[in-house]
């Protein structure tokens, strides 16, 4: 079984923040995996961005995974 050991991005435009701070805005692309014969590079998404995306990339540490589902009211609720 394969597991994601790092991520890339790369950077895909900018914006201003609300202190008029310049800052970039990232976009992840892909993930290198670890597999059974190695490390493996999977590129998910080519990034659009103004003048033409020039194929540099970060590579981060996986973000934690956070659960996408809607949050619970109550949990003493009886399911049904």
């Amino acid at each position: 079984m394969s597991s994601i050991i790092k991520e890339l991005s790369t950077i895909v435009g900018t914006y201003t923040n609300a202190k008029g701070e310049k800052k970039n805005r990232y976009q992840r692309v892909g993930s290198i995996i670890q597999t059974q014969r190695g490390e493996m590079v999977k590129i998910d998404v080519i990034p659009l961005k103004e003048g033409g995306w020039d194929g540099w990339a970060f590579i981060n540490d996986p973000k934690p995974k956070e659960y996408q589902g809607l949050p619970r009211e109550n949990e003493d609720d009886i399911s049904f």
